[in-house]
């Protein structure tokens, strides 16, 4: 019997790649011949998913600069509407990535395409009228926070909670002396992990006040360790000229494509721009100090939609503010550097953060591939109980 199952799926940036590909991963054993397709990254793509547009078209940050990107980005969604309607899909699956995903999901729905969005939008922290919007849009939604399940259910939004993926791949305990001599480190280093964003849009707001606070530490202590993960050739080449701009010659820095966690695994303190990277850090039980900027008119608008004082993944889930949060021009050098150094000289500090942190990891972890495929199977009336399909 001929597997005609096709699932859409479209992520925008790495988090919802990073997301998406869990869900493809749970899928494919009981769905071996399906044929996953639409807007995806490259561990999707690992996950043999067709991508029909390169991710990196959809990635844009803040309010206002989305506006020039705009037309470009309304033309490819209704591309993809009116190919996605034409072909019918089994279901259409939208990776976070709301202002694109739920417009797209409300169309596709409309015309009878089941929908289901992974993750839910955060309505619990800012702009709640969209729910209005997502009980129109989604068949059904994944979340992956714990109280997100009751917000949805009393929205009558059918959900289910799957935990998250980064508490699967990340450990309990971090190994710390092998991160450390994977990037050539002394095991007793002090070690400061600096992560001003992976996009340029974030690094264009961040790599320089980052910067210049990296030098505010060093004078202080010349013996501190600096690392910094970056990917991509571009956002490293610009991060490398202000560096030499800043004139850190004397300051211990290692920008290294090693990758995220072995560099916040070998961290005493991260300074970290807000995003999914600060739960990372939480997950590796390592105190933090987040900062976040945007374009000045975005963020005079955005700071009247929030709903609650928290902007950092870990406060949020905590309820209280474990960790320093500076946002706009409260992140500047001087405030980061003294946050930062406040954390390294705080041992009592840093172990009832690590504490704190492990229970939220215990929280989180659920087998979330798993989860999500059974959800999505329902969706499209497959048994996910079935390990292979007849060909």
């Amino acid at each position: 019997m001929k597997n005609d199952v096709s699932l859409a799926l479209v992520a925008g940036e790495a988090s919802g790649d990073m997301l998406a590909a869990r869900l493809l991963a749970g899928l494919r054993p009981h769905l071996p011949q399906a044929r996953f397709h639409g807007i995806g990254g490259p561990r999707m793509i690992e996950q043999g998913m067709v991508s029909d547009v390169p991710m990196d078209t959809l990635t844009v940050r803040g309010l206002f600069e989305v506006i020039p990107r705009y037309p470009e980005l309304k033309r490819i969604q209704s591309r993809l509407r009116d190919r996605l309607i034409a072909e019918r899909p089994s279901a259409f699956i939208g990776a976070d990535y709301p202002g694109f995903n739920l417009g797209l999901e409300e169309q596709l729905r409309a015309a009878g395409i089941p929908t289901v969005h992974f993750i839910g939008p955060q309505i619990w922290a800012w702009r709640g009228g969209r729910i209005k919007k997502i009980q129109r849009a989604v068949s059904h939604m994944l979340v992956i926070f714990p109280f997100e399940e009751a917000i949805y259910r009393e929205a009558g939004v059918p959900v289910t909670y799957i935990g998250h993926p980064l508490a699967e791949t990340i450990p309990l305990v971090p190994d710390v002396a092998a991160a450390r001599r994977a990037l050539g480190l002394h095991p007793d280093a002090r070690v400061v992990t600096v992560m001003p964003g992976s996009r340029m849009g974030e690094l264009k707001y961040l790599a320089e006040p980052f910067i210049r606070a990296v030098k505010l530490l060093g004078a202080r202590d010349p013996g501190l360790t600096f690392v910094v993960p970056m990917v991509g050739e571009r956002q490293r080449a610009y991060f490398d000229e202000l560096v030499v701009q800043a004139g850190l010659q004397d300051v211990e820095l290692q920008v290294t494509a090693a990758g995220s966690h072995t560099a916040i695994a070998a961290a005493d303190a991260v300074l970290v721009a807000s995003g999914t990277a600060t739960l990372e850090v939480a997950l590796f039980k390592k105190p933090m100090v987040i900062a976040y900027k945007v374009m000045a008119a975005s963020y005079a608008i955005m700071r009247h939609m929030g709903y609650q004082p928290w902007i950092g993944l870990p406060n949020i889930l905590a309820r209280e503010f474990l960790v320093p949060e500076l946002i706009q021009h409260a992140a500047s050098p001087e405030a980061m550097a003294d946050a930062v150094w406040a954390q390294l000289q705080d041992a009592a500090g840093r172990d009832r953060l690590a504490g704190r942190f492990l229970e939220m990891h215990h929280s989180l972890l659920r087998d979330s591939a798993r989860e999500s495929a059974e959800a999505v199977l329902k969706v499209i009336g497959r048994d996910a109980h079935v390990s292979r399909e007849p060909t």
